[in-house]
């Protein structure tokens, strides 16, 4: 368990957990995996289970951005502290949400102190109906945050037999703390690509095969794509390096 300072905030609230001297996060902005125990309480959808961590002189603090606006406070800490008098309630912002469709809605976000990464703590709920719940959630796997717009980077491939490659610097498009980077083969003979078990297909009918793939900076990303090239479809194995030191907006 990593424990960094909270943020500080005024009124009354839970004990806050000693700090550690060692917290492994330089300052900095982060986009970080946020999930909770409940089904009426997570993350936008077109958030991927994100939000942006913000970590400043050793203390982490996490925007969520949730799905509507019916979850009107959190308190950091149990139901029953949030009911006391003085409890510091955390007050939400209104966060315009882009959806993939391009259709736009405004929905409440809130700044959450985050005590450790990688393990549960509390935060309590109140809804529309006025009713407290307690609620854990788990803040993990931060990795530097892109803000939103088009980029292009350094990308290393190897496997396979060594004479495939692909274009680099790749462009890279970011979106709500999601990457994604447009791979282009060298070959147009390539139908499709497979990563974490999922199927993304080629992008375009001409020219070397091309796909639009979800990546993580300064990661090795292990990928397949089948290729025709052979007297049959054969699917090979690769793996793919982008250097966020690279990273250069358009």
């Amino acid at each position: 368990m990593t424990v960094c300072l909270l943020l500080a905030s005024c009124g009354k609230e839970a004990d806050e957990p000693q700090p550690d001297p060692d917290c492994p996060l330089e300052d900095g902005v982060y986009s970080a995996e946020f999930r909770t125990d409940s089904t009426m309480f997570h993350i936008n959808e077109a958030y991927d289970n994100r939000g942006v961590l913000t970590v400043r002189d050793g203390k982490m603090t996490i925007h969520v951005t949730l799905v509507s606006q019916k979850v009107v406070n959190l308190f950091y800490g149990k139901a029953a502290q949030a009911k006391e008098p003085g409890a510091a309630l955390l007050m939400p912002t209104i966060d315009t949400v882009t959806y993939d469709d391009g259709d736009t809605d405004e929905v409440y976000g809130f700044d959450i102190p985050v005590p450790y990464l990688d393990d549960e703590f509390d935060v309590a709920m109140i809804g529309t109906h006025g009713n407290w719940y307690d609620h854990r959630v788990r803040v993990t796997d931060p990795v530097p945050y892109v803000e939103n717009g088009e980029y292009t980077v350094e990308v290393t491939l190897t496997g396979g037999s060594g004479k495939a490659s692909v274009s680099s610097p790749a462009a890279v498009f970011s979106k709500n703390g999601k990457l994604t980077a447009e791979i282009v083969w060298s070959s147009p003979n390539y139908e499709y690509m497979t990563l974490n078990d999922v199927q993304y297909d080629r992008v375009n009918t001409e020219g070397n095969s091309t796909f639009i793939i979800p990546i993580t900076l300064d990661e090795d990303i292990a990928v397949s794509a089948l290729t025709t090239a052979m007297s049959e479809p054969h699917l090979i194995d690769y793996t793919l390096h982008f250097d966020s030191a690279t990273l250069q907006r358009k």
